[in-house]
């Protein structure tokens, strides 16, 4: 009797606090999420470390008359069929388009502009779960209520950003009654205050099974002071302050949950041309950008070699390297500090790591890293 009614028991909790909240509480252990670029055309899904991974986000889906729309149909639709036949080698592999990034979230703002173009556009989306037999939908509109690159915005997309969600998360449901899967809902999201100043996220959450913050691009080549572009933590000598560290605290203050948060991997580099060589190019005065590229590249070719030197700063946990000859600086991830993220992720409680992109590390330096720090082995 005591069994029954604690089936009974569970069986009504689970209802009540949502699909999403069940699932977090069963996961065993941190999530691995990868943006997989398909605008570059046909993806080499053969290459894929399906193994070390969790979840695979298809980047990116466009938006035309306020519907989700595959930009580079021809080779999108491959691309999402062979995605998907990857969960017949790993099925506890999940699929999901991404929609938006950088170049493409110009028309966010007038799709989800009224109750019927959102809802609209919600379908439409998961029209293409049901086509491709995927596992969910993530939004990566960069950004509600700010230009990003230029893009039409609007101080309603704070509530409008909202909404969307919630008609992702009713689309998705009904998609379930069809086909009795459980589909996920998941978002990247700037790792600064202003997006959370634009954005409702303690309501957000709520929709959504993880919110990816994307914990890098601090610094850049449109600053004219050096400084790490995706550090775990900030440095005295860093005038920007800003760290994972900082954003994840500052969502958790925001209202998400911190099982629901997804640190941000940066699996490449950026580089400036230096003005001195004082301080090893590290907050600095820059006078250009430079080549930074992939993680394989930089350790195959420029970590110490090459005249590059490999320093490490111990406040930001983060690695750069520095040319005195040439003046270029570069910031980076490498095996060590997403060790320390690891460890971040695992001691804070957070729902795991994401990184973009899969191609720049195709030697999957960083990726074997991170699966073996959350314990994922091959099941066969």
């Amino acid at each position: 009797m005591n069994k029954v009614v604690f089936c009974i028991s569970f069986l009504f909790l689970a209802l009540t606090m949502g699909p999403s909240s069940v699932l977090i509480k069963a996961k065993s252990k941190p999530v691995i999420i990868g943006y997989v670029g398909g605008f570059r055309g046909l993806i080499a899904t053969d290459s894929i470390d399906v193994w070390r991974l969790s979840h695979i986000n298809y980047a990116f889906v466009d938006i035309k008359d306020n519907r989700a729309w595959l930009h580079n149909e021809a080779t999108d639709t491959i691309n999402l069929r062979k995605l998907s036949e990857l969960k017949k080698i790993n099925p506890e592999l999940k699929i999901l388009i991404s929609i938006g990034g950088w170049t493409w979230s110009k028309n966010f703002s007038d799709a989800t502009l009224t109750d019927t173009s959102t809802r609209e556009f919600a379908l439409s989306a998961v029209d293409l779960v049901s086509k491709y037999n995927l596992d969910g939908i993530d939004i990566d509109w960069e950004y509600p209520g700010m230009p990003g690159d230029n893009n039409p915005h609007r101080p309603e997309d704070k509530q409008n950003y909202t909404r969307l969600f919630k008609e992702l998360r009713r689309s998705l449901d009904s998609l379930t009654v069809i086909t009795n899967m459980r589909y996920l809902v998941t978002t990247a999201v700037g790792g600064s205050q202003a997006y959370i100043d634009h954005t409702e996220m303690d309501k957000v959450q709520q929709y959504n099974d993880y919110i990816n913050i994307m914990s890098y691009d601090y610094t850049g080549g449109w600053d004219s002071v050096s400084g790490h572009h995706t550090n775990l933590y900030s440095s005295s000598g860093d005038t920007n302050q800003s760290s994972a560290h900082r954003s994840i605290q500052q969502f958790i203050k925001a209202g998400v949950p911190p099982e629901k948060i997804v640190i941000g991997l940066a699996f490449y580099g950026k580089g400036w041309e230096m003005e001195s060589t004082e301080n090893n190019g590290l907050f600095r005065k820059a006078l250009k950008s430079a080549r930074g590229g992939g993680f394989t590249y930089l350790k195959d070719s420029l970590v110490n070699k090459n005249g590059y030197k490999e320093y490490w700063d111990a406040a930001a946990k983060a690695p750069y390297l520095f040319n005195a000859e040439k003046k270029i600086f570069i910031t980076y991830d490498n095996e060590r500090s997403i060790k320390e993220k690891c460890k971040y992720v695992k001691r804070h409680g957070l729902g795991g790591a994401m990184f973009w992109e899969y191609n720049s590390d195709q030697k999957t330096y960083l990726l074997k890293v991170i699966a073996d720090k959350f314990k994922y082995k091959r099941k066969n």
